[in-house]
Parts: C-alpha cells; sequence; structure tokens
C-alpha cells in the first residue's frame, strides 16, 4: 500500500486549511443535501459565507428564498425556461433591492462551481454533477463531495484533477471512513466496512421482491432522501456504487472493501486496521454531520447534529449482505473493477431503469436485471489514459437507450 498512489480523499493530507469565514458555493441548494447546507449554514452565519446557489430549476421560489436569506452574488438554473420565474421569485423577495447574477442552461452548475469560492458542495443528484466536479477540481477549489454519481461514472478524470487532499466526502459512508481512517497510516488499513441499511426490504426473498410496489421502495426505514437515491437504496444498488466510491476515493482493492447490513442506520462505517482492532464512526442518522464535515474540514461544526442519548437503552445489530436477494453489491465490484467506461454504464442504466420503475413501467426487480444486462451488451469498456469527458458522455448515452429499450420489453414481458 505504501506504494500506491495517494487517495483523493485523505484526512491526513489538507488541501487548503479554514482561514475566517469561509465562502461556500452549493450546487443542488434545493435537494435534500443543499437544504440541510443551506439550514446549517444560517446557523454558523460566523463560520460560512454562501456566495453562490445553483439548482435544476423546478423550484424557484425555494431558490430564490435561499438566496435572499443567504445574500447570494449568483444563482444558477439548469432549465433556461425556469429563467423568466425565477426572476419573479427573486423581486418579490428583494423587494426592490438590487437582486443576484442569474446564470442558465446546462453549463451554469459548472460555471459557478469553477467561481471565486473557498469549497463547493456538489450536492446535485446523478450524473450530471461530473461537468460542476470536474469545474471545481480544475479551478482549485475543495470540492465537498455529496455527488457519488460524479466520481463513478467519471473515476479517472477526477483522479487526473484532484490534488491529495482535494476531495472532502460527504455521503454518510464516506465521511465515516474519512473519519476513522484518520487514526492511522495507510499501511496500518486492513479493510473498510461500509455499512448499509438494507432499505425497506431487508430479509425478503428475491420472489418476495417482485411484487413490492413504488410505495413499498419509497418507503425507506431510517433516511428521508429523495427518490432515486430512495429506490437505489432498495435496490441496494446505492451501496454498490459507494463501493465503487471507497475504492477511488481511498484506494483500497475492492477484495478489502466489505458490506455489512446495519438496520439502525448508526454506525455509518468502520476501518478495520492490521492489528484486529475496528474503529466505528458512529451518530444517528442526520446528513447535517457529514455536510459539516465536508464544507467545514479540518475544524468540526458545533452542534451540527444530533448526538445520541447514551442514558436510553439501544440494540445495533449487523447482518451479512443476501447477495441473492440483492446481487447488484456485486454486479457494482464487477464493473468498478472494469474501470473505464463500464461504471458511466452502470450508473445511467439504472437511473433510466428507477425513473422507468418509479413511472411504474418496470417491475422493482427487473431493476437490476435490466442493469446488469445493459452492462453485459456493453462488453469491454473504453479504459486507459486516453480516457475523456466525451467517452463517458457517450457511454452514457448509448447506456440510457439500450436501457430504455429492454426496460420497455422488460414491462411488457411483465403484464404478459
Amino acid at each position: 500500500m505504501s506504494d500506491s498512489p495517494a487517495p483523493l480523499a485523505d484526512p491526513h493530507l489538507l488541501f487548503d486549511a479554514a482561514d475566517g469565514r469561509r465562502d461556500i458555493v452549493v450546487l443542488g441548494s434545493t435537494g435534500s443535501i443543499g437544504t440541510q447546507a443551506v439550514d446549517l449554514v444560517l446557523r454558523n452565519p460566523d463560520r460560512f459565507r454562501v456566495t453562490g446557489l445553483s439548482a435544476a430549476g423546478g423550484r424557484v421560489g425555494l431558490l430564490a428564498e435561499q438566496a435572499r436569506l443567504l445574500r447570494v452574488a449568483t444563482v444558477a438554473v439548469a432549465d433556461e425556461a425556469a429563467v423568466p420565474a425565477l426572476r419573479e421569485a427573486l423581486a418579490a423577495q428583494y423587494g426592490g433591492e438590487p437582486l443576484p447574477e442569474v446564470l442558465a442552461g446546462p453549463g451554469a452548475a459548472a460555471q459557478l462551481a469553477a467561481s471565486e469560492c473557498h469549497t463547493v458542495l456538489n450536492g446535485i443528484t446523478g450524473s450530471i454533477g461530473l461537468a460542476p466536479t470536474l469545474a471545481a477540481l480544475e479551478a482549485g477549489r475543495t470540492l465537498a463531495l455529496a455527488n457519488k454519481e460524479s466520481l463513478i461514472v467519471g473515476g479517472p478524470l477526477v483522479k487526473a484533477l484532484a490534488k491529495p487532499g482535494q476531495i472532502i466526502p460527504v455521503d454518510s459512508e464516506h465521511a465515516a471512513l474519512f473519519q476513522a481512517l484518520a487514526a492511522g497510516s495507510r499501511a496500518d488499513v486492513r479493510k473498510l466496512v461500509v455499512t448499509a441499511s438494507g432499505g425497506p426490504f431487508r430479509g425478503r426473498t428475491r420472489a418476495e421482491l417482485a411484487r413490492v410496489t413504488v410505495e413499498d421502495a419509497l418507503a425507506h426505514p431510517t433516511w428521508a432522501m429523495g427518490p432515486v437515491i430512495t429506490v437505489n437504496s432498495a435496490t441496494l444498488v446505492n451501496k454498490g456504487l459507494e463501493v465503487i466510491e471507497a475504492h477511488l476515493l481511498y484506494d483500497i482493492p475492492f477484495e478489502r472493501i466489505e458490506v455489512v447490513v446495519h438496520p439502525q442506520s448508526y454506525v455509518h462505517s468502520m476501518v478495520e486496521f492490521t492489528d484486529g482492532s475496528t474503529l466505528a464512526q458512529a451518530t444517528p442518522p442526520d446528513m447535517r454531520g457529514p455536510i459539516a464535515l465536508g464544507i467545514g474540514w479540518p475544524e468540526r461544526v458545533p452542534d451540527a447534529a444530533p448526538a445520541f442519548d447514551w442514558t436510553k437503552a439501544s440494540t445495533w445489530e449487523f447482518f451479512p449482505l443476501d447477495t441473492e436477494a440483492f446481487p447488484s453489491v456485486g454486479l457494482a465490484r464487477h464493473v468498478g473493477a472494469l474501470g473505464g467506461t463500464a461504471p458511466a454504464v452502470f450508473n445511467a442504466a439504472n437511473e433510466e431503469c428507477v425513473d422507468a420503475f418509479l413511472a411504474g413501467r418496470l417491475p422493482f426487480t427487473a431493476i437490476t436485471d435490466t442493469v446488469t444486462a445493459v452492462v453485459e451488451d456493453h462488453g469491454t469498456p473504453r479504459t486507459g489514459t486516453s480516457l475523456t469527458l466525451a467517452d463517458v458522455l457517450e457511454a452514457e448515452t448509448w447506456a440510457r437507450a439500450r436501457a430504455r429499450e429492454l426496460a420497455a420489453k422488460a414491462a411488457v414481458e411483465a403484464r404478459a
């Protein structure tokens, strides 16, 4: 391990330590991560100042309210058609005061990510977060990364740009690993243990999963998240993506990254060291803690999230992963080992299949089955140092089209 390259996320390496109030750009500000980040900043005005916000454009009223509360300089929306409504909402919020600059279009978030600031929090959902991730890294910003998809689909591109310590992970699992890894050197690490809640279907057989509904899949037992991430947690695709992410962030081989089911979601992940000791990072399930770590590191933000009440009894359970009912983690290991464009194909196909499931066009078990078929059809991925963003986007486009084709066929077969 000592001869391997420095990991993308390393608690022992600080790309740019805090100095006074930190300027932050929040991407995906109207989503789950973004709204919690805004809440955190508003409660800590002496530590953070938000200079820019970006969102897709579907919740312009909320975006305008956030802009006023934070007094940001720039607001960006991906949907250019949302600009008139956004300007109207901003005018209503600001009441005649000067309005912030408005950026619009598919490249607006990337433009904002490269703007003058200390840290970019990428809370965008989906692989559309890749361009802003690359823009932030190229501009030399510290990247608080909640958008796991950008690392997974563009791993080689991200690794080529990121300086040691430039990425601070915001996923609860990877924030946990980040903190536990601070206790030892890389040579001391035996394996990473990524915890999974098991989602709403823990304990069910594959046959039982065939009958679950959208409502069932969205009823996560411990976390409140957006619909796509919630379905990914139900299929455990999300955990597969996190295995790939852990491999890329910490430069640990796949065979030394384990998944264990922990229904209470108190222990967010663990690091096992060579002396037999295991360090676990534990908090009640609340994303404000990882967000605070991402935008505040190396300093901790007091009272960022609730702590345990140790005067109350509680039971913490751990179970092995049922790989037969939930084969997505094994599939993720496979595509992660293939590398190149394979993870992009995996992620894009899954996004299409989740959309089809949420729309009632695809059975639950057909999500992973269809993604597996798309990965197999893709064959040998494009890899190597010549891999470009265009290669990744081309692979994604193909995967989405193939996934839609196979999902439509699966839907017909399910109705027959």
